[in-house]
């Protein structure tokens, strides 16, 4: 098997692809095996040829190259994407590199700006899986749960925050809440806190993260339950990768008995490696032709990725006792036993969000309360116990004054 890095270079216009093809050629450990004209030949080309690295063009005819990073970020994980670009496309740039690029080339660039580029990714990338993957031997006590869904508005951090307060009631249990949708995480919101640092903040650290280190970043809600906020603003979002979530979770496992991962309701490179790293991930859809679709599709990714079925659990969220699309439509649907309903309780759920205070402790005997204790019983089997102390000053008082 060859060491070569195995390069695909993506353009519509041929000579560049070309040039670009002489600029590598005498490098014995590179070698060009494809080109492509446009974003849709790539996707076809990377699936075919399956690339260690995608150089890749933004601005092509049909599909353009920062929907294509999008894609490929999601069918072919494992292939560093190297956005080429000019000086006038510094918004194009931003939007790919969150889409998933890990680095980007100026045009024109010289080829020894090519292959460093190249080797530096490839190599950073290579660390990247090498420290999320576990070594043999050492086997964390903490158990990771993400909570996915393909649609916003499904009740995905609802169920996050209320499960998270669920295991934390648990004698002598540690539990964190990772708010990993990184661009409008709310779960400071739902608890009312006001965070005193993010994830976004923990990048210096991100080498040699400890517990002590760690726990500087975390906000407490109560002695059982501390929580790692989302970038405040969505711009910052673009400091947090796959990479430094993995490093976090992986440390997290060692402090807390349970890390609950609210992630984004997309696939992208940070909730792709929240899913990686998850022991379970509780798949949340709800009762409305919108969201039983987008879960279906949902699932066929997850599936396709290579998660086992019994990593992923069904949760189906606003069920009504008449009309609607009923439970078994969507287990028939989408080929998937249920593993939990929670029932439709607007009046319950909107007081908790609006107060900040969740509903597992301002009404712990409400119906869908019991329904979070039965799937934290399911998720991770215990016995609940009492709540801690949370604050009271937070969020909510600096919004409101009350």
């Amino acid at each position: 098997m060859s060491d070569k890095i195995r390069v695909l270079i993506v353009d519509d216009v041929a000579t560049t692809r070309e040039n670009i093809v002489k600029l590598m050629q005498f490098h014995p450990g590179i070698e060009a095996v494809g080109q492509a004209k446009n974003g849709e030949d790539a996707l076809f080309q990377a699936k075919a040829l399956r690339p260690d690295v995608v150089l890749m063009d933004i601005n092509m005819p049909g599909m353009d190259g920062i929907t294509a990073t999008e894609r490929l970020t999601v069918e072919s994980p494992g292939t560093t994407i190297i956005i080429m670009s000019v000086q006038s496309e510094q918004e194009y740039l931003r939007r790919a590199m969150m889409a998933g690029a890990k680095d980007y080339l100026t045009k024109p660039f010289t080829g020894d700006e090519l292959i460093q580029a190249i080797q530096q990714s490839v190599s950073r990338d290579r660390q990247i899986r090498d420290a999320m993957r576990l070594k043999s031997g050492v086997k964390p006590t903490g158990k990771v749960i993400s909570v996915f869904a393909g649609k916003g508005g499904v009740g995905k951090t609802m169920l996050t925050v209320n499960l998270a307060v669920a295991l934390a009631k648990r004698p002598d249990t540690r539990v964190a809440i990772v708010d990993a949708d990184i661009q409008f995480g709310d779960v400071p919101l739902f608890l009312n806190l006001m965070p005193r640092s993010t994830i976004a903040d923990v990048l210096p650290d991100a080498e040699h993260l400890d517990d002590k280190t760690l726990a500087a970043y975390m906000t407490p809600y109560s002695e059982a339950l501390h929580v790692l906020a989302a970038p405040l603003r969505p711009e910052q979002a673009e400091t947090v990768s796959g990479y430094l979530l993995g490093a976090v979770l992986k440390q997290l496992r060692g402090a807390y008995d349970f890390i609950l991962v609210d992630t984004a309701a997309a696939f992208n490179e940070v909730s792709i490696a929240a899913l990686d790293a998850a022991d379970q991930v509780l798949v949340l859809t709800a009762l409305d032709l919108p969201s039983v679709k987008n879960a279906k599709v949902a699932l066929e990714v997850l599936q396709s990725l290579g998660y086992a079925e019994d990593k992923l659990q069904l949760i189906v969220n606003s069920v009504h006792t008449v009309g609607g699309i009923e439970p078994i439509e969507v287990q028939e649907s989408l080929k998937k036993q249920i593993a939990m309903t929670l029932p439709m309780d607007g009046k319950t759920v909107v007081n908790s969000i609006n107060q900040g205070a969740p509903f597992m402790l301002s009404q712990p005997e409400s119906l869908i309360a019991q329904k979070i204790i039965a799937i934290a019983d399911k998720v991770a089997p215990g016995s609940s116990g009492v709540s801690a102390e949370v604050g009271k000053a937070g969020l909510r008082f600096k919004l409101f004054g009350r």
